[in-house]
């Protein structure tokens, strides 16, 4: 089959030759109808990935049809639309059973990679909890969304236990626009983004933020205090992974609120916190990694009932032949998210 092959960070090789992957016997073999970029994917070609060794296939976001199928797997057809994530839990560790599948050892050790690819295997265990039939209606580019969607749904659902008058989300990559877009549909009142470049505030807009702040020429916190009354948000989601926007975060979230620290940061890095602010304004500050299913249903859900319209996050189309270039080329002013076509 042809697919992509990162060789080594900075490069990556589209191959005709590569092996076409054999289903086991709980395993599903997906002929790939869309696969989404994805900032991971962009990290691991830059700088490299522990989760990626090279020479290796990667890319992770994907929808498209069952191909074929182990003689275990009995929910789902050859021929069929489906839409997936690439991870699924044990279910059977110390972290499953405190309801933090996310967090299970075993999701790296059985993943769904190479979805750059025409066709890619699907492991028994990620096609019994986190895999679903695509609807008709949903296009094979809105449903290979269902990996970073997830991700969001999961990082949305640790910060709100009730729904806050206002959120802020930093970064206006397609993970911010996907949050905004999410707490819009839950009802927030007035989601106010802090960001960067022009095509990616006006799109972010578009999906729906109530505010936008370009944060090149504007002061983020105070225009975030200006548009809350001085109180600041009760919620900031940090989508960037940029340390001093991790720091700069805390001056935006009022007293009594919560940080999520969504943006992954290069390994190594510190950051810095006012003790004071943290104790007396009684500020939460909570990592987030990942997803459980439980999330992965709600983005599915989210997808599949036509919630979320997701489509303005995908710039345009590329072929495997054009993967090289396009992870080249990736500067992020211009772009969100890229749909390779097999």
């Amino acid at each position: 089959m042809r697919a992509c092959v990162l060789v080594e960070p900075g490069r990556i090789e589209t191959r005709d030759d590569v092996d076409l992957p054999v289903a086991g016997p709980s395993d599903v073999v997906v002929r790939v109808e869309s696969a989404l970029t994805c900032g991971t994917d962009l990290k691991a070609y830059r700088r490299g990935h522990h989760l990626m060794p090279p020479p290796t296939l990667f890319g992770h976001e994907f929808s498209g049809v069952v191909f074929d199928k182990g003689n275990k797997v009995d929910r789902y057809a050859i021929g069929q639309p489906v839409m997936s994530v690439h991870t699924a839990p044990c279910g059977k560790c110390v972290y499953c059973g405190r309801s933090l599948q996310n967090l299970c050892p075993y999701l790296t050790k059985t993943m769904a990679l190479g979805a750059y690819a025409e066709y890619l295997r699907v492991p028994g265990s990620v096609v019994d909890v986190n895999m679903y039939p695509k609807p008709d209606e949903l296009g094979y580019r809105e449903a290979a969304m269902l990996e970073p969607l997830s991700c969001v749904t999961y990082g949305i659902s640790q910060a709100l236990a009730t729904r806050p008058e206002s959120a802020v989300v930093i970064g206006a990559g397609a993970i911010g626009l996907l949050h905004v877009m999410v707490l819009k549909e839950m009802g927030v009142g007035q989601v106010i983004v802090s960001g960067r470049h022009t095509y990616r505030l006006e799109t972010a807009k578009a999906v729906g933020a109530d505010l936008v702040i370009d944060s090149e020429s504007e002061h983020a916190a105070e225009a975030v205090m200006d548009a809350t009354g001085g109180h600041g948000s009760p919620v900031v989601f940090e989508c960037t992974g940029l340390p001093e926007v991790w720091e700069e975060a805390v001056t935006m979230v009022s007293r009594g609120g919560c940080v999520i620290l969504f943006g992954g940061c290069p390994g190594g890095t510190k950051v810095t916190y006012d003790t004071a602010r943290l104790h007396y304004d009684q500020i939460t500050l909570k990592g987030i990694f990942h997803f459980t299913p439980e999330a992965v249903r709600n983005a599915y859900d989210l997808l599949a009932e036509g919630r979320l319209d997701v489509l303005p996050l995908i710039t345009g189309d590329r072929t495997l032949e054009e993967v090289p270039e396009t992870f080249r080329t990736f500067r992020g002013k211009d772009t969100l998210k890229y749909a390779i076509i097999p």
